[in-house]
């Protein structure tokens, strides 16, 4: 956290703040893939829904509409989201708030991601577990290798 840092007071920083993480995010090695390949992230589309979220969350301002997990979930479907790839989203979250804010506000910032993660990881395991184990595909395929077992011993 930087010490001449100030906290989070508008709609301006909230999108700030969005666009560094998903700088960040969208390059990064372990949960990228995620946002340019899987979801096929739209970042100028994106970025003010998602400040908009920060917005009512940090601010007050009720600009977010709300149904922040079906998107998520829709991307699981896609490719499992594991316990790792919400742990480096806050790693990266919390690194870009300490980098830009300083206050009560970055300091909620923070929280609220961590419950965010928190409860869409569950919500995630839950519709895994209610969906069951993956169908049977009929059977195990079964390679022979080695010599070619035939009646006549001598062979």
């Amino acid at each position: 956290m930087r010490r001449d840092a100030r906290d989070i007071e508008d709609r301006a920083d909230c999108e700030r703040l969005v666009r560094a993480f998903y700088g960040r995010a969208m390059t990064d090695p372990v949960i990228g893939f995620l946002f340019v390949d899987v979801a096929k992230l739209d970042l100028e589309a994106h970025v003010p829904v998602i400040a908009s979220f920060w917005e009512t969350i940090l601010l007050g301002a009720r600009s977010y509409g709300g149904g922040a997990f079906a998107p998520h979930a829709a991307l699981h479907a896609k490719a499992p989201l594991r316990a790792g790839h919400f742990e480096r989203w806050l790693v990266l979250w919390r690194a870009t708030v300490d980098e830009l804010f300083a206050g009560e506000r970055a300091e909620l910032a923070k929280a609220h991601a961590l419950r965010v993660a928190r409860a869409f990881h569950g919500r995630l395991e839950a519709m895994d577990a209610a969906a069951g184990p993956p169908p049977a595909t009929g059977g195990l395929p079964i390679t022979l290798h080695g010599p070619r077992l035939t009646a006549d011993p001598q062979r």
